[in-house]
Formats: structure tokens, C-alpha cells, sequence
């Protein structure tokens, strides 16, 4: 019980977050304010209002007061009624927080006393993974820069991939970092998994069954097709070519194959299911927004260890750090090209033996690995699934951002141990954080609607204690904001603000080239020798035209025939 708010010193005020003290024999047992009221209690025989503060105990101060005072979790004696309760001053917060390492940063401030720093220990954040979790303007991207900045420094040996969906952090971190983008980046198409391409070619709508059996049948021996002729594939080649190996195969070949065995078919229903698929393979092919990914797809070339040195940083040299901005990606493939990165990276650190440690922040998380099974891409949930689960065996860890963590898969998020929480209001949002946090103080959630911006409750593996602190100020230049706002975008190439510029940019047309970041490497292409494609075969569309009772249409008819509808 603490003294009536009339009589309570600027030393007495607690609120929520705040650390006091209760003495206990030699030692002093701290607690942290997780719920303040006012209750009525008969005092001389009137009633009075007195404040009660409900505290959760979290460790003690053993030895309190003299020069072998240490501060352990948990509580070996529980308090009396009448023991006393005080406020904790800088000495014992500086116990409390005394964290030291080589792998320990400042990260802000606390709450209770803005001359002690906040620390996290970046091995147990990474190890276990984290998130940060924060509704809209509360800070959330500067705190998460800030985090990365601190990490870099403290972890020379990691590298970071930030999926910046709102392409914000492009200039946050300077000659540091190299922004990836459509305009810059090669991911070929045969670098997607089955599902994944099969997303691509459909556009993000539900596939057809017979469409996708045929892409499993031919794709295969598109890739034996094109290994056999760089001479990849000899004799006694033991190499099993699937859907799902990342090896190079042509576009032109995967249509050749297609149309020589639609021209063996006589029923017309079934020769337009392979009419359909190649319809669509050429649309994706030639849509000019998809170039990051079927250029040159008629040419081949194995560039699969530039594609992962560039996007991965493989070696380093001096830029730790990728940005990929998905704003500029057309959104029916933004969730193929998260699901091929997440998979690449997870897949990197397995077949490495996890030898170059890498962290993959997702921002805006809810956006590709929603709670709700059947919305957003599977393949996208269950690569970034994969690396909550097992990354850590490989080196490889995940950083979620969200602001809606109700809307997150549960069971990924149940995988990060450090959760950073800035100001959330939904109560489903608040609810499942509840439920997520273990620690004895998951009791200050309930205060998360009356945070400030940049004020955050951290919990778990990272830091000593639960801890309400304000992340530090991030100097103007480094503060996340997206570009589209910014007074200087990274669209140098195209000065043109005309509305007539807007839409060639729109249509992909005047595909635009961001800057050069020092020390970023330039993917090069390592084709093999160009090669024609095979001659669609010109009576394709007449096969198409002819009736089901096999009759022969007249040649002039024939050349205007319109199917049915």
C-alpha cells in the first residue's frame, strides 16, 4: 500500500513498469507495478480512498547493502503483510541492469530512470529470434533500425536481409547497406520451386488441376533438355531432375514441349488445356513487370551463385547489410518472391552448415504469413515457418515486425523468445501478446494502449528483466521513412513527375535504376551461348479450330473461326 497521492514525493510516484522494493530479512525483493487502483478502506470510522499498487515479484537483491550485493531471478522468501514497501533508487537499478558482454548493446533508457541504460544481449535475441510488435506511427521502423544499427556493431560476422514492404529503410544505413529492388535484382524463374512458379504463371488465383499436372510433367524435361545440351548431363549423370531443383531450364523449351504434344491431340477440350497453360506461361513471360524474372529466359545460363552472393551478401565486403524493396515487385508475385528469398536463405544456411550467420527481418509480417490458413500463399508461411523453427540450428535467424500480431500465425510467433511491445490497441491484438509472454510481468501488456512513441515493454531471452524503456533517437538521416513521401526519392533516373512518366512506370515500361550503393555487387550473367527456340509448330491454332467430329473446315472459314463461348 502506498502513501495517499497528496502526500507521495516525485521519489514515491509509481506507476505501471516501475521497479519497487520490499525488505526481506538481508535481502531486497524487486517488483514490478503491472496494475494501480484506488480502493475504499474505513479509517477513525469514516471511509477513505487509499491507492493500491498490485506488484509481480521478480528476483532479489541479495546482500542488499553491502559490497557483495548481486541480484538473482525468482524469490526464495515471500514477504510478510507488514513488510514495507520503497521505491528502488539508481544504486540498485544499476545492479539490477549491470549487463555486460561483448555481444550487449545500449538500446535506450529506462523508464524509471533516464541515467540507466537499457541493455539486450544480441546472441540470446538472435538465438531464439524476436519481434516487434507496435500499431501504426508508434516508432516501430525507427526501433527496429536502431536495433540493426546496434547489431551490426556488435556482430561484424552477421549479415542482415530486411523485406522492406513499404521501402523505407533504403536510406537508413548509408554505405552499409545495398538496396535491392526489380531495376537491380535477378531472380530467374527456374529459381522458384514448383508451387512457387505455379503461383507466378496463374497470377496469385487458384490454379487448374490439369494445367499444373502438365507444368509437373514438362518442366522436368526442360531441365534435362537444357542440361543435356550445355553438356551438364552426361551418360553416367546421376542428377534427378524435378520441379524443385533449382536448375536452369529454358522458357522456350517448356513451350516447344508443350506445343509438340498438343499437336498430337485430336480432342479439342483437351488440346485447349495446354493452349491455356501456354497462353499463360507467354503472358507472364512478356508482361514487362516480370522482367526481373524472365529476362533472358530464351538464353539459359546458370547465374544462381551471383543471384545468392548478391542477395545474401556472399562475401560481404564492408556492406552487412541487403534491403530488398518489395513496394516496387507487382503484388500478385510479392508473396512468390518472399516465399523463394526465405526458402533460398533458410536453404543457404542448411547446405553451408550454417558457416555465414544471417538474420532475415520481415516487415509488415501479417502481410505473407497471416493466422488464417487460407489466406495469403502457403509456401511463403512455411518457408518463414521452417526458419522460426530450425534456423537457429543453422544460423539463421528471424526478426518479425508487425502491427497487427493477432492477424500473425500463432505458432510462428510463439518461436521469437524476445518480444519488444510498443503501444497496440486492438484487445486481439493485446489478448494473443498475452499469451505469447511467459515471464512473471506479462501483466504490463495490459498498460500497452498508454505507451508513447518509441516507449516499449521488452520481455524474454534477450534482456535481463522485463523492462519498460524508450528506444534512443536515431539521427535524422538515419530515420526510416518510405520514399514515396521523402522529398528525394531514389528514382533518380526518372526526374519525370509527369502523369504520362507515372503510368510508363506503372506498366513497367520505363523500368527505373537506383542508385549504385558502394560496395554492393552487380549481378552478372554467365550465360551459355544463345539458343533458337524450336519453331512453334504453324498448324497449332488450326488443330485448336477443328471440330470435335474430326471434320476438316474449309481454308477460309478455317482462318476466322471463333470459338464458341
Amino acid at each position: 500500500m502506498l502513501p495517499p497521492p497528496a502526500q507521495a514525493s516525485d521519489a514515491m510516484r509509481a506507476t505501471v513498469g516501475k521497479f519497487l522494493g520490499i525488505r526481506v530479512g538481508a535481502s531486497l525483493l524487486i517488483g514490478v507495478v503491472t496494475h494501480i487502483s484506488l480502493e475504499s478502506s474505513p479509517a477513525s470510522g469514516t471511509r477513505s480512498v487509499i491507492p493500491v499498487a498490485q506488484l509481480d515479484l521478480i528476483g532479489e537483491i541479495r546482500g542488499h547493502g553491502t559490497a557483495a550485493a548481486q541480484f538473482h531471478r525468482g524469490v526464495i522468501d515471500c514477504p510478510a503483510i507488514s513488510d514495507q514497501v520503497g521505491t528502488v533508487g539508481s544504486a540498485e537499478l544499476r545492479l539490477i541492469f549491470n549487463v555486460s558482454g561483448t555481444s550487449v548493446i545500449e538500446v535506450g533508457e529506462l523508464q524509471q530512470g533516464s541515467s540507466i541504460a537499457a541493455h539486450v544481449d544480441v546472441n540470446d535475441m538472435l538465438n531464439k529470434h524476436f519481434a516487434v510488435l507496435g500499431t501504426t506511427g508508434v516508432g516501430k521502423s525507427s526501433g527496429v533500425a536502431y536495433l540493426i544499427d546496434q547489431v551490426i556493431r556488435v556482430r561484424p560476422d552477421l549479415r542482415i536481409l530486411i523485406l522492406d514492404v513499404h521501402n523505407e529503410y533504403g536510406r537508413s544505413f548509408g554505405n552499409r547497406a545495398q538496396v535491392l529492388n526489380p531495376a537491380n535484382i535477378r531472380l530467374p524463374f527456374w529459381l522458384f520451386n514448383f508451387e512457387e512458379i505455379v503461383d507466378v504463371f496463374f497470377g496469385g488465383r487458384p490454379p487448374v488441376d490439369e494445367e499444373v499436372d502438365l507444368l509437373s510433367e514438362v518442366i522436368p524435361l526442360a531441365k534435362a533438355a537444357y542440361a543435356q545440351y550445355v553438356g551438364a548431363a552426361g551418360p553416367d549423370s546421376h542428377v534427378r531432375y524435378t520441379a524443385d531443383v533449382p536448375l536452369p531450364y529454358r522458357i522456350a523449351d517448356l513451350v516447344s514441349l508443350l506445343d509438340s504434344r498438343m499437336g498430337k491431340l485430336e480432342n479439342r477440350s483437351s488440346r485447349m488445356v495446354y493452349h491455356k497453360l501456354i497462353t499463360r506461361i507467354e503472358t507472364a513471360c512478356n508482361d514487362p513487370r516480370y522482367a526481373f524474372m524472365f529476362e533472358n529466359a530464351n538464353v539459359g545460363g546458370d547465374i544462381m551463385e551471383d543471384v545468392l552472393s548478391s542477395l545474401f551478401r556472399l562475401p560481404m565486403g564492408g556492406v552487412p547489410i541487403s534491403v530488398m524493396q518489395l513496394a516496387g515487385f507487382p503484388s500478385e508475385v510479392i508473396d512468390a518472391v518472399v516465399s523463394v528469398i526465405c526458402r533460398l536463405a533458410f536453404d543457404l544456411g542448411l547446405w553451408s552448415d550454417g558457416r555465414d550467420p544471417l538474420l532475415v527481418v520481415c516487415e509488415e509480417a501479417h502481410r505473407y504469413i497471416s493466422a488464417d490458413k487460407t489466406a495469403g500463399f502457403g509456401p511463403t508461411r512455411r518457408a518463414v515457418a521452417r526458419i522460426a523453427k530450425e534456423g537457429r540450428k543453422y544460423n539463421v535467424f528471424l526478426g518479425l515486425v508487425t502491427q497487427r500480431p493477432a492477424e500473425l500465425d500463432a505458432t510462428i510467433l510463439s518461436q521469437c523468445s524476445t518480444l519488444f511491445a510498443m503501444r497496440l490497441t486492438n484487445d486481439r491484438d493485446q489478448e494473443l501478446l498475452r499469451s505469447a509472454v511467459s515471464d512473471t510481468a506479462a501483466n504490463l501488456l495490459s498498460f500497452l494502449p498508454s505507451l508513447g512513441t518509441g516507449e516499449v515493454f521488452a520481455f524474454g531471452e534477450g534482456v535481463s528483466l522485463p523492462s519498460r524503456f524508450r528506444f534512443r533517437q536515431l539521427p535524422a538521416h538515419m530515420i526510416p521513412r518510405s520514399e514515396a513521401t521523402g522529398p528525394n526519392g531514389l528514382d533518380i533516373a526518372a526526374p519525370d513527375q509527369s502523369l504520362g512518366a507515372v503510368i510508363q512506370r506503372w506498366r513497367g515500361i520505363a523500368r527505373q535504376k537506383a542508385p549504385a550503393t558502394e560496395g554492393a555487387r552487380t549481378v552478372q550473367t554467365t550465360a551459355s551461348p544463345p539458343l533458337q527456340p524450336r519453331a512453334l509448330d504453324p498448324d497449332r491454332y488450326k488443330l485448336l479450330k477443328r471440330p470435335l467430329d474430326g471434320t476438316a473446315l474449309p481454308g477460309a472459314a478455317a482462318s476466322h473461326h471463333v470459338f464458341p463461348k
